[in-house]
């Protein structure tokens, strides 16, 4: 499991909120689990041709942009989404990254878990090691949430995956009068869909740029959309571990 800094104003300010050692009042600590993915095999349909993905765009948002533009299309600007009230911005530090500073303050003889926690997390603000790993955005008024997740700074912060959901599945009861309307909710979701993006051109719920699972590709749900690059995840997992390996500060055995 790896931890996060949660963010907890529902207004962004940069970084200088950690403040001097160990100031960390406007942060809270949480577990927060691992985005595993199994990459799956995907066929365009017959006759279909690749999709342009990677300009595809959900609110605004598109795969790659960096974690600055995000924030001033939905924190500096009256656009259709805001920021949710609480916890709009998640801060994490690579799990393998934390290992390393869990490492070198116990080497310190820092022992006790809350001082432990701010030894490694001040280590990780000087060294640049904290990011902006989730941004999430809502609009109350139609029951719609956007997640938007990026990736470290080691690989720029850019968005690699962009989940959209509404309440087209959400039904006051069980009358008939409710399955319909949750049915031309759906359809009316799916005409929106289609006129945006086109028909799907891998199964009946997927565009994919290429046959590669781990190129940029957009699943569709009933109510939900999830616009993915897998492989800009990977190659920013990939990383981390490298150069977290390469810089573990150990003991300087001499033999």
């Amino acid at each position: 499991m790896k931890r996060t800094l949660i963010f907890l104003m529902a207004l962004f300010t940069p970084l200088v909120a950690f403040g001097d050692d160990f100031d960390f009042e406007n942060f809270a600590i949480v577990d927060d689990t691992e985005s595993d993915f199994v990459a799956e095999s995907v066929d365009l349909n017959p006759d279909a041709t690749i999709a342009p993905v990677g300009s595809f765009d959900i609110a605004g948002v598109m795969l790659g942009m960096p974690f600055e533009d995000v924030q001033t299309l939905f924190f500096k600007t009256k656009g259709l989404y805001s920021p949710r009230k609480k916890d709009s911005i998640i801060y994490t530090i690579h799990r393998d990254w934390k290992y390393n500073l869990d490492y070198e303050c116990r080497q310190q003889g820092i022992y006790v878990p809350e001082k432990l926690e701010q030894c490694i997390n001040s280590l990780a603000r000087d060294r640049g090691l904290i990011y902006a790993s989730e941004l999430h955005l809502e609009r109350p008024q139609t029951g719609e949430t956007m997640t938007v997740y990026f990736t470290s700074n080691a690989t720029d912060n850019l968005v690699w995956r962009v989940v959209y959901k509404n309440d087209v599945n959400e039904l006051e009861g069980d009358a008939e009068k409710f399955e319909n309307q949750r049915q031309k909710k759906i359809l009316a979701f799916w005409e929106g869909v289609l006129d945006k993006y086109g028909a799907p051109n891998s199964g009946t719920d997927k565009w994919i740029s290429s046959t590669n699972a781990y190129d940029p590709m957009m699943t569709a749900y009933y109510g939900a959309l999830d616009l993915l690059d897998k492989g800009r995840r990977t190659s920013d997992e990939s990383k981390n571990i490298q150069s977290s390996r390469e810089n573990f500060r150990a003991k300087p055995y001499a033999f």
